[in-house]
């Protein structure tokens, strides 16, 4: 397991507290049956185990739950209500019937269906495979249009949140409403706090002009015209959405500046480059990427990733799918 800081410790708790099924279907990789023991030994979630047509899998113990399509009772149904959401696409019957039997799908539409909870893969899969089943079988989240990832950053006495960090390379106004929208929305979910967003930039509310920050300053009107509620500002530098000195001098009237605790970079490049640095630089405890956008979670790994970091998704999975 990764270390643990409070927040952390919180989501495993409350993961446990839930009782949700997650289902795997990296299940061919002995990371995930790894994961799947300590999440039951644990009580963190109830994990399932999606296995493929050849019935491959790590999986020597009879404790742990494992599905496939050829034991499934309800495989037929799933089938064809990928055909119904493909068909438009011009997926046939027989390549919907096809396409179900493999893990990432079929747990998809076990998602999808309610017959579990979460989803968790990418220890083996490409996050394009991950990404490409999950919006196929679960589709996108009422009221977004864009698919991208968070990552939470832990330190001994706050916590962060970053988007995004892993998906969408240059995200246009509505991308990075919808990124905002959704990273609010989790980091709420996950810590408990409110949250105060901040739309990044190399300028702090007008104090530069370039063309780059029109997309920013758009996103940030149709976030007070869609999302009122939200707590939102921009644009702002990182040192003035952070440090309260800062953001007195540069932005006093703020409702954001200087307490902000998730941050929205202007693109993929910024995004990647900041986690890294605060995790390699600032010591802080990166957790993600974590898929977010989906109607339900579908969550995805870096094939890197531990066992560990396996069992932390889970967790993740099992509270956002309240």
């Amino acid at each position: 397991m990764p270390e643990t800081s409070p927040v952390l410790e919180s989501i495993l708790s409350r993961a446990a507290q839930a009782g949700k099924r997650i289902a795997l279907p990296d299940s061919g990789d002995p990371r995930s049956i790894e994961a799947a023991h300590i999440a039951l030994e644990r009580g963190i979630c109830r994990p399932v185990l999606v296995v493929g047509s050849d019935g491959g899998s790590a999986n020597n113990n009879q404790a742990l739950e494992s599905v496939s399509a050829a034991d499934l009772p309800g495989f037929d149904d799933l089938a064809r209500r990928l055909h119904d959401k493909r068909k438009h696409k011009g997926l046939t019957e027989a390549q919907a019937r096809t396409l179900a039997a493999e893990p990432l799908y079929l747990a998809g539409l076990m998602l999808d269906a309610g017959l579990v909870d979460g989803c968790v893969a990418g220890s083996l899969s490409t996050t394009a495979d991950v990404l490409r089943a999950g919006i196929h079988t679960v589709g996108l989240a009422p009221g977004l249009s864009t698919v991208s990832s968070f990552f939470l950053m832990l330190a001994p006495d706050y916590t962060l949140a970053f988007a995004d960090s892993g998906v969408v390379p240059d995200p246009d106004a509505r991308q990075m409403a919808d990124i905002s929208i959704a990273t609010c929305a989790n980091y709420e979910r996950l810590t408990g706090q409110k949250a105060y967003a901040a739309l990044l930039a190399f300028s702090t509310l007008g104090s530069a002009e370039h063309a780059s920050l029109h997309k920013i300053r758009a996103c940030l009107e149709l976030l007070r015209s869609e999302q009122p509620e939200l707590t939102v500002d921009g644009e702002l530098q990182f040192d003035a959405a952070f440090v309260p000195a800062v953001a007195q001098r540069k932005a006093p009237d703020s409702p954001v500046a200087g307490r902000a605790n998730v941050f929205i970079f202007p693109d993929l490049n910024s995004g990647n480059i900041a986690y890294k640095i605060a995790e390699r630089l600032g010591g802080l405890q990166a957790i993600g990427p974590n898929v977010q956008g989906l109607k339900k979670p579908y969550l995805d790994l870096s094939r890197g990733c531990s066992a560990g970091d396996i069992v932390v998704s889970m967790a993740l999975a099992s509270i956002m799918a309240d």
